[in-house]
């Protein structure tokens, strides 16, 4: 009895060791760099408090054109990294044909969706997210005019422009929301320089809040807002500490939740394929409240974006989804 109690003990410390050893974790980020201070940077920081609490390091890489990507998930793949995870639509089509080429690789591609077994794709509710701050813009603005600079003109972006302004609509029916996007490629993301002229624009024609969806040319647009004393809004990552007193809030965005959970799953065998949804219910996407900004939010602000994200989770509200029909009843 007491010989086979060992046998079985020895077995399950084999089989612990063998699905430790089974994760090989890889990270690919989108264009705008590791360090963009926001979408990728926030990817980062997932792979990074995995690798602080269990000691599994991964591999990453920093794609400067669609063609890198592709080679760095398949190369990834086929050096027998597991999962892989890319962060970024523009992955979509990559992550299709190299998916299916290693059927036995787990992947994960975050903004899209990969209707693949061996895929799970993680989607947010950035409209929802984006409503919250908007309300926070619409009480904040004494001009009645707050803008929205955006990265690269795809519907992902105009789903946070869209929800923005109903957003600020919500809390001033007469306001006006500016709207510009950066640019119509994968450059548009990394470009702080125009995002500050396109800001300084703004502020021209009266906006006194700005918010930045834009990856690392968002930098540029709180850096501008803040040269001219006027309020900006952060993105994905929590961005209220790049300038205190300037920065309203950030519209956060888990993605570093998506690729800790990835990692965490496979090593847990619970890895499962499918679409995952995150949204306000599911704390997929949030305001950010700290220091920072602690002195920038009344209570009235944070009683009225608390009750707008009380309306979402009960549906008393429902946000429009851009990406559903490309139109924005705003």
């Amino acid at each position: 009895m007491k010989k086979t109690l060992l046998t079985l003990i020895a077995m399950a410390a084999l089989s612990t060791t063998a699905l430790g050893a089974d994760i090989k974790p890889a990270l690919v980020y989108g264009t705008g760099g590791k360090f963009d201070k926001s979408f990728n940077e926030a990817a980062f920081h997932g792979a990074e408090q995995y690798k602080k609490e269990t000691g599994t390091d991964f591999r990453d890489f920093e794609p400067t054109s669609d063609t890198q990507g592709e080679q760095a998930i398949r190369n990834f793949a086929s050096k027998g990294f597991n999962p892989v995870v890319a962060v970024s639509f523009a992955w979509t089509s990559a992550m299709e044909k190299v998916a299916a080429e290693f059927p036995d690789t787990k992947f994960v591609i975050v903004d899209s969706v990969v209707k693949l077994p061996n895929v799970r794709s993680v989607v947010f509710k950035e409209e929802e997210g984006s409503y919250l701050v908007g309300v926070m813009a619409g009480m904040a603005s004494k001009s009645g005019k707050v803008g929205f600079i955006g990265g690269m003109d795809i519907p992902l972006i105009r789903k946070f422009a869209c929800g923005y302004a109903q957003g600020a609509k919500a809390a001033n029916a007469k306001i006006t929301v500016l709207q510009n996007m950066t640019g119509t490629t994968g450059a548009a993301w990394n470009d702080p320089v125009r995002g500050g002229e396109l800001t300084k624009n703004q502020i021209d024609q009266g906006a006194d809040v700005v918010y930045a969806a834009a990856g690392a040319t968002g930098l540029g647009v709180l850096q501008t807002a803040a040269d001219n004393k006027k309020l900006s809004i952060g993105v994905d990552s929590n961005q209220n500490h790049l300038h205190p007193g300037s920065v309203l809030t950030s519209m956060v965005k888990r993605v570093d939740l998506a690729v800790y959970n990835a990692y965490k799953d496979t090593a847990g065998g619970k890895f499962t394929g499918g679409i995952q949804v995150n949204g306000v219910k599911e704390d997929g996407v949030a305001y950010a409240l700290d220091d920072n900004n602690a002195k920038l939010v009344t209570p009235e602000m944070k009683a009225a974006v608390e009750k707008a994200k009380a309306d979402i989770v009960s549906g008393a509200v429902k946000v429009h989804d851009y990406m559903s029909d490309n139109t924005c009843p705003m």
